[in-house]
């Protein structure tokens, strides 16, 4: 029997506006007055993932930034894997070789190396290109502009990013050459204390190898009695394969999740713009 349900976010639980449909969430709470916990797994800080979930009247606990931090229902932090000051500087030394847009991801806070005026142009640059493909208006994407630089801190060089004294839960990569970021992830896939995936095809992350969505909802959930088969999983990009390619109850890809993901996964749903989330819990209610 199924007792908890584990989602990722964007491409999952959420439309293409970022926004969990009225359907979700009706079937959401459906599962919770069954019995169900609900938690939400990310690549998402914790600030990032409530600016959409704290309209969203449902009690869940949080995997957050792909597994570097947990926080329960009373969103109170349970664990956290950060990245060492050592382990970033490796990692940033291999990435300082290439023309790519680095981000250090901290709880709260991102931080950038560089001027001003060049990590706004990067950031416009990339919400125009992942934005632009769903519709979202210019105004609406200035918005966004804003909201993301003021969550962002500019450092001039490594040193002063170390002397912040952060935790630094992930660093991502973006860059629309494909083939470059091949070449990345190749190169750090050679090291063992991390773990590299992505949310979509132009981008990368880069955690502590602890700190993965699978193995920290397995920890998360035995540590509150549960066992790994009463637990439903979902997602739709390869920061979820952790997820999806363990023994949990049931696996499920999204619809709109490419075939490699689909293959690791027990089952696939519809995708998130048919509330494909929505359907795979009423049927599984339906034959609780």
């Amino acid at each position: 029997m199924i007792k908890v349900i584990a989602s990722d976010l964007d491409g999952t639980l959420f439309g293409s506006d970022s926004k969990m449909a009225p359907e979700t969430l009706a079937a959401v709470k459906r599962a919770c007055t069954a019995g169900i916990r609900f938690i939400v797994t990310t690549g998402r800080n914790f600030r990032g993932a409530m600016k959409d979930l704290e309209n969203v009247s449902v009690t869940c606990d949080y995997i957050l930034c792909s597994g570097a931090e947990v926080r329960n229902s009373r969103q109170e932090i349970v664990s956290q894997v950060p990245m060492s000051m050592e382990l970033c500087q490796e990692v940033y030394d291999v990435l300082k070789k290439y023309p790519v847009s680095v981000i250090f991801g901290t709880d709260t806070y991102d931080y950038q190396i560089g001027a001003y005026e060049e990590i706004e142009r990067q950031t416009q640059a990339r919400l125009n290109s992942y934005f632009s493909k769903m519709g979202v208006s210019e105004r609406q994407r200035e918005q966004m502009l804003g909201e993301r630089m003021d969550t962002t801190k500019i450092v001039s060089d490594f040193r002063e990013l170390r002397d912040a004294d952060v935790s630094v839960y992930k660093i991502l990569l973006f860059s629309d050459d494909r083939v470059m970021l091949g070449r990345i992830d190749g190169e750090l896939a050679e090291h063992k204390n991390l773990a590299v995936s992505s949310s979509f095809p132009t981008n990368l992350e880069i955690t502590d190898v602890r700190a993965q969505k699978g193995p920290v909802l397995k920890a998360y959930i035995e540590s509150l009695g549960y066992r790994i088969e009463e637990v439903m999983v979902f997602g739709d990009s390869r920061n979820d394969e952790s997820m999806l390619a363990m023994d949990f109850g049931a696996t499920i890809a999204m619809g709109n999740a490419d075939a490699e993901l689909k293959n690791k996964a027990k089952y696939v749903t519809r995708s998130n713009v048919e509330l494909g989330v929505a359907y795979a819990i009423e049927e599984l209610l339906k034959r609780s």
